[in-house]
């Protein structure tokens, strides 16, 4: 079935020209949809690989890889626990302790809520990444005692203040006057502004000292838990699980995957969704390809009669329809992927080029805090994306082939 005589005659079928030049257009069609096709499939996973990358990255710049709590509210032995934890698995990278309350901010008539967390900015630097989207001024100016604060962007928009002025900080917890029971109140200075890029964070965020937030919210020795960095994130369910276990006491270990996993499982639902939905054009210009061999097998039925009648089997009769539908296929799959891989890795640069022709922006900056279409370029969808696509071209030359080989040389050759 595979000697070579069958492949040169399916190789030079693919090369001749052809009496019926419908069935060649046809041919061209069907390699271009799959070029299409691929191209399409392999940029637009590539670019929904880079828009969970950034949410994943952005996220994981105020939120941590894992946290340990304790069942009581208050983690009271946190720095004995914090070598524990690094020395107990090597695949916890840092540990670094914070304080979490809600609280209400006022300043010039406006007053707004927001979680604020107490940091070390030392450690904090360790676990997290607030310091590289700082916009104005510098979380190192948090210092013990000094009760200044970090307000996010869109917070500090909604206060109307900036660097250098003060807020008002009211905590929940009761202070008891004479003149009745009060909510805590303390003055801030506005040390710094952060902006993460995304609105959940920069509109309801405040960092402020370790120490200062102990005094704030009455913690006392005590915090609200630790939040660990961990070699690999993508493990971060089984370490989080793995620390728990080596831990004396009871402890609630979380992890990201827990905290966001509804907005995560729906990106990867969405991913699914655009794979089978593009598949479909690969599939159709795929099966095109059944239609050209179904016509070129009607066009050389004289020749496949000859064939036979020489001795070809029908076995290799198959294989030469089989050859020229895996020469479009192949042809149509390595100039999908080329195209695909070159737009995903440029995609930084087609897009801006689009914008500027047509006049159209896609991205706006001042809707969407993502304004660049990002890219991540996966090997493991390469594959993917090509093997399916040679494997429809495949399945699709056998119908055809196997009606040429069932050709009747008699019956073929009876009005030539």
């Amino acid at each position: 079935m595979f000697k070579p005589l069958t492949i040169a005659i399916g190789l030079r079928y693919t090369r001749a020209k052809r009496r019926n030049h419908f069935i060649s257009f046809i041919s061209v069609v069907s390699m271009i949809g799959l070029v299409l096709g691929v191209t399409a499939l392999i940029t637009v996973l590539s670019v929904m690989n880079g828009f969970e990358r950034e949410l994943r990255e952005r996220i994981l710049g105020m939120a941590s890889h894992a946290t340990i709590q304790a069942y009581d509210g208050s983690l009271r032995d946190w720095a004995e626990l914090s070598r524990q934890v690094e020395a107990a698995d090597p695949r916890v990278e840092a540990v670094a302790p914070y304080v979490a309350g809600e609280a209400m901010f006022s300043a010039f008539g406006n007053i707004s809520g927001a979680l604020v967390r107490g940091i070390d900015p030392d450690a904090e630097r360790r676990v997290g990444r607030i310091g590289e989207h700082m916009v104005r001024g510098d979380l190192d100016a948090l210092e013990a005692g000094a009760f200044r604060v970090v307000l996010g962007s869109e917070l500090a928009l909604e206060l109307g203040v900036r660097v250098g002025d003060t807020v008002v900080l009211m905590a929940p917890q009761a202070a008891v006057t004479p003149a009745g029971v009060l909510p805590r109140m303390r003055r801030f200075e506005v040390a710094g502004l952060f902006e993460v890029g995304m609105y959940e964070f920069d509109r309801g965020t405040a960092f402020i000292q370790l120490d200062d937030a102990r005094a704030v919210f009455q913690t006392g020795e005590g915090v609200t838990g630790l939040r660990l960095r961990l070699t690999d994130m993508m493990q971060a369910g089984m370490v989080s699980r793995d620390v728990a276990r080596s831990l004396d006491g009871l402890f609630r270990v979380s992890d990201w995957t827990r905290q966001h996993a509804n907005l995560f499982r729906a990106i990867q639902m969405e991913k699914v969704v655009m794979f089978i939905i593009l598949s479909l054009i690969v599939a159709v210009a795929a099966f095109n390809i059944v239609s050209t061999l179904v016509m070129l097998v009607t066009d050389k039925q004289s020749d496949i009669a000859i064939l036979r009648t020489l001795g070809l089997k029908p076995s290799g009769v198959m294989m030469v329809f089989i050859v020229q539908g895996v020469v479009i296929g192949t042809v149509g799959v390595l100039l999908g992927v080329i195209g695909g891989i070159s737009l995903a890795l440029n995609i930084d640069v087609v897009v801006p080029f689009v914008e500027r022709v047509t006049g159209t922006e896609f991205l706006a900056a001042d809707v969407y805090y993502i304004s660049d279409l990002p890219s991540e370029l996966r090997v493991e969808d390469v594959v993917r994306i090509s093997g399916l696509a040679f494997g429809l071209t495949l399945l699709a030359t056998l119908f055809p082939a196997w009606r040429a080989a069932r050709t009747r040389p008699a019956e073929a050759l009876r009005h030539e």
